[in-house]
């Protein structure tokens, strides 16, 4: 019973039969556990490890299935040879705690209002498709995505962004992280790839899962540096200009035509535009889409559904110039749409019948009064938090007079039960910033939570109110 003296942990998320699994694989794997040594019955380990018979049960079905111990019949368990590393030892997904931790008031930039969804005239257009029964929805289509969809997308690019393409140059992918190593791939290996910093984390893994050389941009309240990127390597700009992540700052008009004349300077450069949240702008009118300015076709244009319908849709698209096109159609001839065609067709109607405006319209109004009431609630603190990049998107960025780090307040804001993020965990040197500044996004709170939650977030932080200064 020595070998098996494992010390399994009741008070976690990761369920008893699977740490007891993983610590007799381990213990196999290192020697521990010799070959065909005969394992405890279990009855025996149960009662030695104050565990219950299922959860050994379990654990012994997982190491047989897997062929670290054999059950040799009215013998008992014994353990069987490995190769060595044979085997890696990967996390499961419940060892994750931190996406397991239970919010009360979750400020996650990335959350929608999931309660004014159209779910009616969704479903209705749903059966809609389902009934027509056009078989040719179950084959593959076209490898772009159907021509429906992109018909629509051009259209409504045009009238709500001033974007300038045709149909042919749309691609349909499920999600700008299956458009974007589709992308990385047509342009030349060598090249530079510069990135917004602080910025988008997935961006920065897409780059180095494929191998690409990337180089961090700085930002600052005009958005990206232009300067340090004419002074990099740097061949490929990816931006978010009208409403950048995290910051929330406004690609100035200055630097956007500074922007537009690098690319234009070389045959080779090209601009990433990621539009993510462009349909939401409070201050003033939508500001054109940097693609809308460009003569000389250097800027590839990709948005996404997330924001303006539903994050689960999985559906995104990019813009690209011409002569991308082309090679393009020459790399992926073979591949096939990755968005399921009943869903682009869903889509499609959504738009074409005016709904998709129309609800646009309605979150626009809707984000408008949570932002509104995030502020105001925000303004009981002033002047020990401020608030900037509050013109667009669903997010700001509070920056927080405090003695307290960064990574203090977002420590103890998880202990009262409240999700926020640091500016600087989106930025990759790691560096302190004076006075710390917090992402805090409202799209997926209500305005009575938002009000409740920055109460409860200001107390963890121990900022004072201006009403309770009065009361004194």
């Amino acid at each position: 019973m020595d070998m098996l003296m494992f010390q399994l942990k009741k008070d976690t998320l990761q369920p008893l039969y699977q740490q007891l699994y993983r610590e007799i694989k381990k213990a196999i794997i290192d020697g521990h556990i010799s070959v065909d040594t005969k394992l405890p019955s279990k009855r025996k380990l149960a009662d030695f490890l104050d565990i219950s018979q299922t959860t050994v049960e379990l654990a012994y079905g997982q190491l047989v299935a897997e062929g670290f111990i054999e059950s040799r019949p009215r013998k008992g368990f014994y353990a069987l040879p490995v190769e060595e590393l044979a085997y890696l030892d990967i996390p499961t997904e419940e060892t994750d705690v931190h996406e397991q931790f239970v919010y009360d008031y979750d400020f996650n930039p990335g959350k929608i209002d999931t309660e004014s969804f159209p779910f009616s005239t969704w479903r209705k257009l749903a059966k809609e498709v389902m009934d027509e029964e056009n078989h040719h929805y179950l084959l593959s289509g076209h490898p772009q995505g159907d021509e429906t969809l992109r018909q629509e997308i051009s259209r409504y690019l045009f009238q709500s962004r001033g974007v300038v393409c045709e149909a042919d140059q749309i691609i349909i992918g499920s999600g700008t992280e299956q458009l974007m190593p589709l992308l990385i791939r047509l342009l030349d290996k060598a090249l530079t790839y510069g990135f917004e910093n602080p910025g988008y984390a997935l961006t920065h893994s897409i780059f180095d899962h494929h191998d690409r050389k990337a180089v961090p941009i700085e930002v600052d309240s005009e958005g990206i540096n232009i300067s340090q990127l004419e002074a990099s390597a740097v061949d490929i700009a990816y931006v978010t200009p009208s409403h950048q992540f995290p910051t929330g700052s406004v690609l100035s008009a200055t630097r956007r035509a500074q922007l537009l004349n690098w690319a234009a300077a070389h045959s080779q450069r090209y601009i990433i535009e990621d539009d993510y949240d462009s349909e939401f702008r409070y201050t003033s009118r939508p500001i054109p889409a940097l693609q809308s300015m460009d003569l000389s076709g250097r800027v590839i244009y990709i948005s996404t559904f997330s924001k303006s319908l539903m994050p689960s849709l999985r559906i995104a698209y990019m813009v690209l110039p011409k002569q991308l096109l082309r090679a393009y159609r020459q790399t992926f001839l073979h591949y096939s749409s990755s968005v399921p065609r009943m869903d682009q067709q869903l889509v499609s109607r959504f738009m074409k019948e005016g709904h998709f405006s129309r609800h646009l319209n309605r979150m626009r109004k809707l984000y408008k009064r949570k932002l509104e009431k995030l502020v105001m609630s925000l303004s009981e603190y002033s002047p020990t938090v401020t608030v900037s990049g509050e013109q667009a998107g669903m997010h700001i960025v509070l920056t927080v007079h405090t003695t307290f780090s960064e990574q203090e307040l977002t420590e103890r804001a998880k202990q009262a039960g409240i999700r926020v993020f640091g500016l600087q965990s989106y930025d990759v040197h790691e560096k302190r910033v004076i006075p710390p500044q917090i992402v805090i996004g409202f799209g997926g709170l209500s305005e009575q939570e938002i009000q409740k939650g920055i109460g409860q977030l200001m107390d963890s932080w121990e900022i004072p109110s201006k009403k309770a200064d009065r009361l004194q």
